[in-house]
């Protein structure tokens, strides 16, 4: 059976897959990125995790992966092949797509951004099929978004295209690790989200997902500290729409596990500040945490692809 490896790599863990022609799963695994061995040590285990799995679907369907794709956090030269810098892990300037080339035996290798690789996944068999226009957003740690056009994804002029969590709604509001203050990231990511409730409950253990447990409850207090962060997550969707102008905005991440927790706030948040602009239709992401995975999975087939029209 045709296949292709897929690698989504993010600062905890590693997720990887053979992805079939199709885009179905056909195997999957996991393991810690172990980022505190540092840069080099992590290269060499996404490396080595490739390679067992180039070993497992020669096993399993007889023939070896026919490519590969990678998908990594940070700032990313997919043109190039390299992984220029990601905090979170420590690296900086990596010729992924050489090194990975090399120990798959010359197979085709393309590299891609984790968000942006989630929204083309998204976009194709997840929640956006259908869409020729939707920004992927998904509310985690930070705040990232993927710009979907007619199937393809939009880098931008210098591969830095989506980044709404930067965009500033609440001039001189929290400080941001970029440098800016307000930023989105900082008030309607689910870090921000936890920060908010942890200090409002007092209790630095508490999270997120206990404060829309909260909300769902009653709790006035809970409901407070939500509905801050869906206010700021609409002042900044409304700006992304004002200039994308998408036809679905999809919404994952760990917030988005709060479910209509989430999505009745704001739906009619968003709702209650477009004037002229047209109302996109507001939904879930359907992929969960695979979206990655499997977008580097399409990342290598559309790079076979382009190989045999060239």
């Amino acid at each position: 059976m045709r296949h292709v490896i897929a690698l989504d790599v993010g600062g905890t863990g590693m997720k990887a897959a053979l992805v079939g022609a199709d885009g179905a799963l056909l195997y999957e695994a996991r393991r810690a990125t172990g980022r505190e061995r540092g840069a080099d040590a992590v290269v060499e285990s996404i490396l080595g995790f490739a390679e067992e799995l180039r070993a497992h679907g020669r096993q399993r369907f007889g023939t070896a992966a026919e490519a590969a794709g990678v998908a990594v956090p940070g700032i990313v030269d997919a043109e190039q092949g390299v992984a220029v810098y990601a905090a979170n892990l420590g690296w900086r300037d990596v010729p992924m797509r050489e090194l990975l080339s090399r120990r798959l035996g010359s197979v085709p290798v393309a590299l891609g951004h984790d968000v942006r690789a989630g929204g083309l996944a998204e976009g194709r068999i997840g929640a956006g099929r259908g869409a020729d226009r939707f920004l992927f957003v998904p509310l985690g740690t930070g705040i990232a978004g993927a710009i979907g056009i007619a199937g393809t994804i939009e880098a931008g002029a210098h591969g830095c295209a989506g980044e709404i969590g930067h965009v500033v709604v609440r001039p001189g509001g929290p400080a941001c690790g970029c440098g800016q203050r307000g930023c989105l990231e900082t008030l309607a990511s689910a870090a921000a989200v936890t920060r908010a409730w942890a200090a409002a409950t007092g209790d630095p253990a508490a999270d997120a997902a206990d404060c829309a447990k909260a909300v769902e409850a009653g709790d006035k207090t809970a409901t407070t500290v939500w509905q801050e962060a869906v206010d700021a997550l609409a002042d900044g969707l409304v700006m992304a729409l004002t200039l994308l102008d998408p036809r679905t905005l999809i919404i994952g991440g760990g917030l988005a596990e709060a479910g209509e927790t989430l999505f009745t706030p704001l739906r009619a948040a968003v709702a209650e500040r477009v004037t002229f602009q047209k109302l996109p239709t507001i939904v879930p992401a359907a992929l969960g945490d695979t979206a990655g995975c499997l977008g580097a999975g399409l990342l290598a087939w559309d790079l076979l692809a382009t190989e045999v029209t060239a």
